[in-house]
């Protein structure tokens, strides 16, 4: 049984995916692990999402602006130790391809999404906001693309149970 009461909350889990620099030659692209993803609006127009400030995802996220949220499906947990275990940048500041033998496509903004992933949001950063250890952005949904639709969403519950997090 869990010690703390949030700790019995199942969280779906999801990949941010963003790109940077695509006014530059070599735009530069990172994915992480996110469970902290809520809509705030009735109408689904509006998502908050709580970034790691340390991360690199959360440095492409402030200078690009945009970002995509893919909801993970069961058959990705591949995905949890390259993209929530591992930074996008090496100790000495360089970047690292988490994308690298991913199957991904970038959406008509340049950003990448996950291919196999049931879906994702289109967002953009509206404002942001200081939330501890993290960073809360607040994005306006552009668009929601359902791509496999017959998969089983991804949950904290699920991660626990492959022993795949702590809980």
């Amino acid at each position: 049984m869990p010690k703390r009461l949030l700790k019995y909350k199942n969280y779906d889990i999801h990949s941010i995916t963003t790109v940077a620099g695509l006014d530059a030659t070599a735009p530069r692209y990172n994915a992480n692990i996110v469970s902290w993803v809520m809509t705030t609006d009735m109408k689904a127009t509006v998502v908050a999402v709580a970034l790691y400030k340390v991360d690199y995802t959360i440095e492409l996220v402030r200078a690009s602006g945009i970002l995509n949220v893919n909801l993970l499906a069961t058959d990705q947990t591949r995905l949890i130790r390259k993209f929530g275990q591992q930074s996008g940048r090496t100790s000495d500041g360089r970047a690292i391809d988490k994308l690298k033998n991913v199957p991904f496509a970038l959406d008509q903004r340049g950003c990448p999404y996950l291919t196999e992933a049931i879906g994702y949001a289109q967002c953009s950063v509206m404002h942001s906001t200081d939330a501890g250890d993290h960073e809360l952005f607040i994005c306006e949904v552009q668009k929601q693309i359902v791509l496999n639709p017959d998969k089983e969403v991804m949950t904290y519950a699920f991660l626990k149970e492959k022993k795949l997090v702590r809980g």
